[in-house]
């Protein structure tokens, strides 16, 4: 026998497939979906050609990087960005804003720091930046789980990967 038939919400419980309403496996009711505060309120298309919706991000902390492909200093953030984003992806999600460039030029720099695992959104007119009011590359937008910008700025590697550490609570 597949399973009891004479309790089918007890079988569709333990699959985890639960009636709307319903109580989770803990017993507990089902968690509420986060609230999409003002900040995550963006949409973009990725340099691969996908829809973004940051709003999927609400309720985690986040960190957006905004980077040129022709600077530099974002090519010496890229490599910690590249060791650092696998690691803390599920805990703390890494977004790149790509601008001031061309989309080739975007994706070559995304394939030679090997960012491809990333989320990267094209941005050439702008718009994020402008949003998020940043004037120069390379900058960091760290956004805490409630909504709240907690730093907008210059931060090398290190500080980088502190900061996104503390966020993860490692």
């Amino acid at each position: 026998m597949v399973g009891d038939h004479r309790r089918p919400g007890l079988l569709r419980a333990r699959r985890g497939r639960l009636r709307d309403g319903g109580a989770t496996p803990t017993g507990g009711p089902p968690a509420a979906p986060a609230q999409v505060p003002d900040v995550l309120r963006f949409t973009g298309t990725t340099l691969g050609g996908a829809a973004f919706d940051a709003a999927r991000l609400a309720g985690k902390p986040v960190v957006l990087w905004f980077w040129a492909p022709w600077c530099a200093t974002c090519a010496s953030q890229a490599w910690t960005v590249a060791e650092i984003e696998p690691r803390y992806r599920d805990a703390v999600p890494i977004v790149g804003v790509a601008g001031l460039g061309e989309r080739k030029a975007m994706k070559e720099f995304v394939t030679e720091f090997d960012l491809g695992a990333t989320t990267q959104i094209e941005d050439t007119k702008g718009a994020l930046w402008k949003r998020f009011k940043v004037t120069e590359q390379s900058i960091f937008v760290i956004i805490d789980r409630n909504g709240a910008v907690v730093h907008h700025g210059f931060l090398d590697g290190e500080a980088l990967t502190a900061k996104v550490a503390a966020l993860a609570g490692a």
